[in-house]
């Protein structure tokens, strides 16, 4: 059975979308997939069982990456289509059974939106898949031993940015003598593009045990990498989207972003938020998303540490 799986451009929403896939896998494992997507969260599809292929689709004028995407794949006699996208392409490929998206509910998780579009109750969770060569890298570049704490202080926005010396001061105070995750490595992450605003953050945390992976591993040795993780603590981001679906236990910082929307999904998940919400943040007279500085400034570095220590706490593990 051939499959078109038509997905997101950005990294987060293609990390969510990720567990309608799993599902569709887990109740047909002879499926052939065929992933659409944007290039630059193309990578995370690399490892998905019984791959055809991923067509990166960059963005053209007047939507025209949509006739290229018809161009690859009217030939194939398609048993299941997913758009999530509510894409013109899948309105003229032909597909035994369709399953397409449509405007998102403002009144549910993304994940649980997605899981509607197919049908599928519970939503099911993200997941990604790794190969061999991704843990294996990720384990010569990590202690072997010892609690890791992992930090994602980068966002594709400015205005969901963390400051920096929180981020470093947060870091220090859970790894100090006294502090929950004492003596632990603290693993820096963040894409390539994004290396000058992670510097700040490593500058503050001590070489001793600070591990800079910011820029030096891709999407999925990334989450191989999370998987070793004790505890992971970002902004809304699609690092974090990541962590959450590693397993790893992770805390995601909200501002100018809805949680009931996107909060990292699982059990061992959870989110703390500025003092001011969503609307104060983005409703003023004078917002305009394309010029702001960073709006996560009522995020005290002690609200961030009282929701790790709570985290900590109901999963179970020791806090000193």
């Amino acid at each position: 059975m051939n499959v078109l799986f038509i997905t997101y451009s950005r990294i987060g929403d293609a990390v969510l979308s990720t567990g309608v896939l799993a599902e569709l896998i887990r109740l047909n494992p002879k499926l052939n997939i065929t992933v659409a997507c944007g290039p630059v969260a193309s990578p995370l599809f690399q490892a998905v069982p019984n791959l055809v292929r991923v067509i990166a689709m960059p963005k053209r004028k007047a939507s025209l990456h949509w006739l290229d995407l018809w161009r690859q794949c009217v030939s194939v006699r398609w048993d299941i289509l997913v758009d999530l996208r509510n894409s013109a392409a899948s309105r003229v490929l032909r597909a035994k059974r369709k399953y397409i998206g449509g405007r998102a509910d403002p009144s549910c998780h993304r994940v649980e939106h997605l899981g509607a579009i197919m049908d599928m109750s519970p939503a099911p969770a993200p997941r990604l898949w790794l190969k061999e060569h991704h843990l294996n890298r990720a384990r010569e570049m990590l202690p072997a031993d010892g609690p890791i704490l992992a930090l994602g202080p980068v966002a594709n926005w400015s205005g969901k940015q963390w400051d920096a010396k929180r981020f470093a001061e947060l870091a220090n105070r859970l790894t100090s003598r006294s502090g929950i995750m004492r003596g632990a490595s603290v693993v820096i992450l963040g894409g390539p593009e994004e290396r000058a605003q992670a510097e700040f953050v490593s500058a503050m945390i001590p070489a001793t045990h600070r591990i800079d992976l910011v820029g030096k591993v891709d999407l999925l040795t990334a989450c191989a990498v999370l998987h070793q993780c004790s505890l992971f603590v970002g902004n809304d981001s699609g690092l974090m989207h990541i962590a959450a679906a590693s397993g790893v236990a992770t805390l995601g910082l909200f501002g100018p972003s809805r949680e009931e929307h996107y909060a990292p999904w699982g059990s061992r998940s959870s989110v703390v938020r500025t003092k001011l919400g969503y609307d104060e943040l983005v409703g003023r007279p004078d917002y305009d998303h394309r010029t702001t500085n960073s709006l996560m400034g009522s995020l005290a570095v002690d609200d961030v540490e009282e929701a790790v220590i709570e985290l900590w706490r109901r999963l179970g593990e020791r806090v000193t």
